[in-house]
């Protein structure tokens, strides 16, 4: 089974077909949409600007905020303003291979985890489950390698839902 029919650079991922408002739980889902700093993101148009603010400002992929604040994460946010940009094929596999930061990869796992067609998530995550890039994903600065995460988000073990 192949994940692309046509041309890979505009060819949209096959998704599950869920709406947008559905893919996180109910509470992150609404405190995403209310947070200064997800209205803030409207001024991003393109793909390569959520990439710039992801490789700025996320320093986990927890989300939720640490600390007192327990607003939603930067790093969920710009995953939701991915959701509604409806990323391709060509764009997933660029976040994937991205080589600046970690936090910029693990957002696409954790995009694919929520939005794509389950049936296809192995054929997405298998390049990746022996991945040796080590790297932060909570906020308590315990490494693991991004391997052990995709691992982790394909038996449902990492996700906010």
């Amino acid at each position: 089974m192949s994940l692309f029919v046509g041309s890979i650079d505009i060819m949209e991922i096959q998704t599950s077909g869920r709406p947008i408002d559905t893919l996180l739980e109910k509470v992150l889902c609404m405190n995403i949409l209310s947070s200064d700093y997800f209205k803030e993101l409207y001024r991003l148009k393109t793909y390569h600007e959520v990439i710039d603010e992801i490789y700025n400002q996320v320093d986990h992929v927890e989300p939720w905020m640490t600390g007192n604040c327990r607003g939603p994460s930067t790093a969920f946010c710009l995953l939701y303003k991915f959701f509604t940009m409806k990323l391709t094929v060509k764009q997933m596999h660029g976040l994937l291979k991205h080589s600046d930061s970690p936090y910029i990869r693990a957002i696409g796992f954790l995009y694919l985890r929520y939005v794509a067609d389950p049936k296809t998530l192995w054929t997405w995550y298998e390049p990746y489950i022996k991945d040796d890039e080590e790297f932060s994903p909570g906020s308590n600065g315990r490494m693991t390698t991004m391997g052990v995460y995709v691992r982790d988000l394909l038996l449902g073990q990492s996700c906010a839902k």
